[in-house]
């Protein structure tokens, strides 16, 4: 455990709970890639027997934009499980809660609305 001589890390009473939260979402998020790994193969699956030429096909536009929409969310949840690891990560070492930037604790309705924040919300706003 890190060193913390202001008492921003969570008690023990409290690391539980925000074990079991980040578990949670964690887990959600797992389904989630599922679900959109599903998609992206059906698409392709779709597309596999079928000559698309995307420029004069009608559908080859929207099939394209939808295997490439499917793919960001993929990897946008794929981003956010790492996200979530990183935050279990800090939550061990006794950093979680804790702004990467400036070093102050991050408010906890930031940490309930995001989980797996890693900045304030004033860091968060910084260009």
């Amino acid at each position: 455990m890190s060193d913390d001589p202001e008492g921003s890390a969570p008690p023990p009473s409290e690391r539980a709970a925000i074990r079991a939260r980040l578990a949670g979402e964690r887990a959600g998020t797992e389904e989630r890639i599922a679900a959109l790994e599903r998609d992206f193969a059906t698409i392709v699956e779709a597309n596999a027997l079928v000559a698309v030429d995307d420029e004069h096909d009608p559908d080859g536009s929207s099939t394209a934009f939808e295997r490439a929409h499917v793919a960001s969310l993929l990897a946008q949840a794929r981003e956010h499980l790492s996200d979530l690891d990183q935050a279990l990560d800090r939550l061990e070492r006794g950093d979680y809660g804790r702004c990467d930037h400036c070093g102050t604790p991050i408010p906890p309705e930031r940490l309930q609305a995001r989980p797996a924040a890693t900045t304030c919300v004033r860091c968060a706003a910084l260009p």
